[in-house]
């Protein structure tokens, strides 16, 4: 078995950064994507069907938008499921439903395949750098076998249970981060109507109780005008935090503290920002709050010349 082939399908603003560390890394990669350029652009060889990729490769990794897309792909006609052979590993690298996950787990191992949900945390620039945190569920010996696969594109990769359980970890890590960027913009924006200075709020927060990512990591660059443009959008923190709630409905745990980032990225949408990256939530709360923009001069709604 060539332990250094591997079938990428979603090559978009995180799988194609992923597939640019492995190719780097000289493993050989076949990608599969919905826009042909994005293969070319990170690097891998194009295939020109979702079956090519899965005959090319034993390790088959995808980066999709969500649990619909992923049964599409894999259940769908022409493909992984109609194409897969025993011994393969199939990676979910997407923010998915558990439930999803665990379901098509299941229909893997009927053809002796592993499926394996990848949850992953650290946005584009840790793709880029490869210094990704992986949260892993599935096999423990399928897992401990694709390390290499990892090594590349993460720093750290923790098994975190049994299928399904890495996937649980991703949509718990990602609520708090919507919890904390959705809370910490309507801070700053209550800051500077206050007439504060925002870099001097940040320093006292940030030695403070209300120290958060957010904090530490956003807004010292959004109260400049850099809102970190090429990660997660509004529309995509909005499907994260409903994935989120729907899994704790599956658990039977009580969600009391989800209307709060629901309803800041749903107003983001609902203002025109749903495709621009989720710290642009601070614009969103600026419009509802007399067009309150955290750094002077800049534009007061998407589009407009500044």
């Amino acid at each position: 078995m060539d332990t250094k082939r591997i079938g990428f399908i979603g090559l978009g603003n995180m799988g194609g950064r992923m597939t640019r560390r492995l190719v780097e890394a000289g493993i050989e990669v076949l990608g599969f994507d919905a826009a042909p350029e994005r293969v070319q652009a990170a690097g891998a060889r194009a295939a020109a069907s979702i079956g090519e990729v899965v005959g090319f490769a034993d390790v088959v990794l995808l980066s999709l938008p969500d649990s619909k897309v992923v049964e599409a792909v894999v259940e769908g006609p022409g493909g992984i499921l109609s194409a897969c052979r025993e011994g393969q590993t199939v990676i979910d690298l997407s923010t998915a439903a558990a439930s999803s996950t665990i379901r098509l787990a299941a229909l893997f191992r009927q053809q002796d395949v592993h499926y394996i949900d990848a949850g992953i945390s650290g946005g584009a620039a840790a793709a880029e750098k490869g210094t990704l945190t992986l949260m892993v569920g599935g096999d423990a010996a399928a897992i401990s076998a694709i390390q290499w696969v990892f090594r590349p594109i993460a720093t750290k990769a923790l098994s975190m249970g049994a299928s399904g359980a890495g996937h649980t970890t991703k949509l718990l890590n990602n609520f708090l981060n919507a919890v904390s960027l959705s809370a910490t913009a309507e801070v700053m924006v209550a800051g500077k109507k206050a007439g504060l200075d925002l870099h001097t709020l940040l320093e006292v927060l940030n030695s403070s109780s209300g120290v958060n990512f957010a904090t530490q990591n956003r807004f010292p660059k959004i109260v400049d005008g850099d809102y970190l443009e090429g990660g997660l959008t509004n529309k995509l923190m909005t499907k994260d935090v409903v994935l989120y709630i729907d899994r704790l409905r599956e658990l039977g745990v009580s969600s009391l503290n989800s209307s709060g980032p629901l309803a800041s990225f749903g107003l983001a949408t609902a203002l025109g920002y749903g495709d621009l990256i989720s710290n642009r939530v601070v614009d969103a709360i600026g419009d509802v709050s007399g067009g309150i923009r955290l750094k002077d001069g800049q534009q007061s709604k998407p589009g407009e010349a500044q």
